[in-house]
């Protein structure tokens, strides 16, 4: 859903996003996220043009939280070298040293996509009686941080692909 990128409603978004990593379990994702989200709203607010108007996306995959915030503006964003000063234009900068990756997607006149992703903590899984734990590759080099994954005897090998989930922000 659409909303206006208004600073009464950059505060509402952080809230929503706040309360989904919650949700989904993921409370060492929301201080970053919502830095993340307020910084590209607020990008939509000063520099969007013609309206103020985008959408806020949130995807969360096995291994990373993918955060998107899509505007009507076709213009790219440009990172900015702020002078030690300027009370502005640090904010991508800022986004790209607390993220894993972000980027932009243009899509012609009509705007563009700003995303950023996180990595996820790891789940861990409770062992079931048809899961095995095994210690994997990195146990010979060091016992004391070798990964154990958890094998199901009947799909050894066979890895299921992941299935992201989605939360867009309703305006």
């Amino acid at each position: 859903m659409e909303l206006q990128a208004l600073p009464s409603r950059i505060g509402q978004i952080r809230r929503i996003v706040s309360a989904q990593l919650r949700y989904w379990h993921m409370d060492s994702l929301i201080d970053r996220a919502s830095l993340g989200v307020t910084e590209l709203l607020s990008n939509v607010h000063r520099h969007a043009r013609p309206d103020k108007t985008c959408t806020v996306e949130m995807e969360l995959q096995l291994d990373r939280l993918k955060v998107s915030v899509r505007d009507h503006d076709p213009r790219l964003p440009v990172v900015e070298e702020a002078g030690p000063l300027a009370t502005c234009g640090r904010g991508l900068a800022m986004v790209a040293a607390m993220s894993e990756s972000w980027g932009v997607v243009p899509d012609g006149e009509s705007g563009k996509t700003v995303w950023f992703t996180l990595p996820t903590p790891a789940v861990v899984a409770p062992v079931t009686r048809d899961r095995l734990p095994r210690l994997t590759g990195g146990e010979l080099a060091d016992h004391r941080f070798a990964e154990v994954a958890l094998v199901d005897a009947a799909t050894e090998g066979h890895r299921p692909e992941p299935a992201p989930a989605r939360s867009a922000v309703v305006g």
